[in-house]
């Protein structure tokens, strides 16, 4: 009995030795990795900057199948977030700050321990370098658990060399599997809209596409105006030389409206054109393969473009739809100029013989009689609706020349 009292007191100040060597221990930790991923920088920074994505190569989901994830309104950008509970422990993540495809900044809580977690991208030999990097310090349950299972270094760093890894195989696939083909000619029809149009870079297409389409879609439910088909965009030209494009983000609608003056959303209308159409399936950074897929096309068929706009772009199925970028399928519109106008062949009226006159002798000549198209009725236009509203959207400025922080 006394040799019990003594391996049970032996123990009890083994444990406390423990815990005070432990508390004891440095907390603050500093984990980083990095790895070459076979895609293009934009790409992968598109990828990583929404955290839907990260349930696809986070190496903490294949260790826990049963961990719950939860997602709010926004993970992607500035201010996304989601959260998790697994069976080693919850925790939640949020995006603090972004530099177009060059950098993000995050805070993540997991059981206590808070941390900075970094990310940067370059474009580099064979694709893209991604660094991720973790700064923080280790609470007391953390502590005891790196402790027995060879430090914060070996844990996290594993952790993300897992994860770096299932990055670039699920990007090589999902991001350079893709499709181009040129459909040929089609005949798009008149089409009205409301629009919101602005000077953009080419590289932020994209992204503000994501912020003023749902604002437009919001102001046509809140007004109870019918949506008829995809959010499209109208490229007015297409500047390479500068990496600028004016652009106007379209949402149709079943009847032409005038909304109030002042407001930054305008109704439109899009006459009917001849268009050589070509598909892009895949994700959207393949797009230039497609435009420059559909310029041979219309070089190899003496087909000249109209200048009125540059093109029409229609995302039929993007990330909203579905996950997978290899997926989705985008439309692209280039209005050409008609071979030649159709010609209207009169025939000559016929002349009666009463209106036949003599002039001289041996000379004959009728009299002429003019004729003038008959021109048909114009229908009467309805009055068109009116919609009030208040300017819902600010007008993205021309972006200037250094890189500025996105939002995305």
């Amino acid at each position: 009995m006394r040799i019990l009292k003594y391996l049970f007191l032996l123990l009890l100040l083994s444990l406390i030795a423990l815990s005070i060597f432990i508390a004891t221990q440095k907390g603050d930790f500093t984990v980083e990795r990095s790895k070459v991923i076979n895609s293009p920088k934009p790409a992968v920074f598109n990828y990583v900057n929404d955290f839907k994505n990260w349930g696809d190569f986070g190496s903490w989901v294949t260790a826990d199948p049963e961990i719950k994830i939860t997602y709010p309104q926004n993970t992607i950008g500035k201010g996304g977030s989601y959260s998790w509970e697994g069976k080693d422990g919850n925790g939640d993540m949020k995006t603090i700050f972004v530099k177009e495809n060059d950098s993000i900044s995050q805070k993540m809580n997991y059981n206590g321990t808070s941390s900075d977690v970094f990310w940067t991208f370059k474009d580099t030999v064979g694709g893209t370098k991604v660094t991720w990097r973790t700064k923080g310090k280790m609470s007391f349950l953390f502590k005891i658990y790196s402790a027995f299972n060879g430090g914060a270094e070996k844990i996290i760093g594993g952790m993300y060399e897992k994860s770096l890894a299932n990055l670039d195989k699920t990007l090589d696939y999902e991001i350079n599997t893709y499709s181009v083909k040129v459909d040929g000619m089609v005949k798009k029809p008149e089409t009205f809209y409301l629009h919101q149009t602005f000077t953009s870079k080419i590289a932020n297409v994209t992204k503000n596409y994501k912020i003023v389409a749902p604002k437009i879609i919001t102001f046509c439910k809140k007004n109870n105006l019918v949506i008829t088909g995809k959010p499209f965009i109208l490229y007015h030209n297409y500047d390479l030389v500068n990496g600028l494009t004016k652009i106007s983000i379209c949402v149709p609608i079943k009847n032409q409206i005038f909304t109030s003056e002042g407001s930054d959303l305008y109704s439109g209308k899009l006459e009917a054109f001849e268009a050589v159409k070509t598909t892009l399936t895949g994700d959207y950074s393949h797009r230039d393969k497609a435009l420059d897929k559909t310029t041979q096309y219309l070089n190899a068929n003496h087909l000249a473009a109209d200048g009125t706009i540059s093109h029409l772009e229609i995302y039929l199925m993007d990330k909203t739809n579905i996950k997978n970028p290899s997926k989705w399928v985008t439309e692209i519109y280039f209005p050409i100029k008609s071979k030649g106008e159709p010609v209207t062949i009169f025939k000559p009226a016929v002349i009666k013989a009463d209106l036949a006159i003599t002039t001289g002798p041996g000379i004959k000549t009728t009299e002429a009689i003019k004729t003038e198209p008959v021109a048909k009725p114009k229908p009467v236009a309805k009055p068109k609706q009116i919609i009030k509203n208040e300017p819902v959207i600010k007008n993205p400025t021309a972006p200037k020349k250094e890189e500025e922080q996105s939002e995305f």
